[in-house]
């Protein structure tokens, strides 16, 4: 199964304000650009860029930099399918009152569908727009009682380098910055797509860190709070061998009524949920380590490594070692 979106990507927005860190800027300008002209090569259109990747700053005008170099930049505010808000330096508060402008656009910008991204303190933007309140984030480690003290409505998870819910992603730092945007690129522009351009742009990234499961944090925003447990339970224990009939009787529910209610809350089977988890994480596993493949179709609770490996294309249009290699220089 393809995580291509069936709406084409136009342009991504990456916003630019005073005390931004120019390098994670155009760490997004450039991720997003490399996908822009390697998709066109695949649509026929050469190596030409097949949306736009825009710096924006709420006024228009060049920004000044953390390191005091003078941005320039594409525009203002605009509608776009992806905005990045990059990590910045400074008091927040001194930002706010400088833009005001920026809060209101997040909401609209979410409320018409775009996706928003955030990277370290650049999460401070998603929370102070009131997007974040009572869904997961996380952000840089330094600034972990901060953003707690300030948004208590949040639920700051201090353990993951990458949350999602409902359109939002938020990163730690800027290389777990690097693994999402390998996964949007994924999303909307293929797995071909995101694989080129980890290879190009990732070949000495070293992570202390496993990027873990993200794509699953908007399939929670729902109200049905066994669904809920039992999605949290299954992100325990995918790789375990049960049977759905047993889960959904301790939670006291016959089959066919686990079925419908998981399906209604989450628009997965759970089937597909489980296997999607168990995909995601030997994506992580691929991506961050150099365990064997027969090792990781165990690792995600499967026994014969050959259905784990065509159960893995079927997913991501690669093969287990297909997708490793484009992660790493020795697979």
């Amino acid at each position: 199964m393809s995580t291509q979106l069936s709406t084409p990507l136009r342009r991504v927005c990456v916003l630019a304000t005073d005390q931004v860190f120019a390098s994670t800027l155009m760490q997004a300008k450039d991720f997003f650009h490399l996908a822009s002209l390697r998709h066109g090569k695949q649509l026929g259109q050469g190596f030409n860029a097949s949306f736009e990747t825009r710096l924006v700053s709420p006024d228009s005008l060049p920004v000044g930099s953390f390191s005091n170099v003078l941005l320039p930049v594409d525009g203002g505010l605009d509608d776009a399918d992806i905005i990045i808000l990059p990590a910045f330096w400074g008091d927040f508060d001194t930002l706010c009152q400088r833009y005001p402008q920026v809060m209101p656009w997040l909401r609209e910008q979410h409320a018409r569908g775009a996706v928003l991204c955030a990277a370290a303190t650049g999460v401070f933007w998603l929370a102070e727009a009131g997007l974040l309140d009572g869904k997961e984030a996380t952000t840089y480690w330094r600034f972990f009682n901060t953003f707690a003290e300030r948004f208590p409505q949040v639920h700051l998870n201090q353990d993951k380098h990458l949350t999602d819910a409902d359109n939002l992603y938020c990163a730690g730092g800027p290389t777990s910055a690097c693994d999402l945007y390998i996964y949007l690129i994924e999303r909307f522009c293929g797995a071909n797509i995101a694989q080129a351009v980890a290879r190009d742009i990732l070949y000495e990234v070293q992570r202390n860190y496993s990027p873990g499961r993200i794509g699953f944090g908007g399939q929670k925003l729902h109200q049905d709070v066994i669904i809920l447990q039992i999605q949290h339970w299954l992100e325990e224990h995918f790789a375990d061998k049960f049977r759905f009939e047993d889960v959904a009787r301790e939670h006291g529910m016959s089959i066919r009524n686990f079925m419908r209610r998981f399906q209604i809350a989450t628009g997965d089977k759970p089937l597909h949920y489980l296997q999607r988890l168990r995909i995601e994480t030997a994506k992580g596993l691929l991506s961050a380590t150099r365990k064997s493949i027969k090792t990781i179709s165990y690792d995600v609770g499967y026994d014969d490594a050959s259905f784990f490996a065509r159960l893995f294309r079927q997913h991501t249009e690669l093969s287990p070692n297909q997708y490793r290699q484009q992660f790493q220089q020795a697979a």
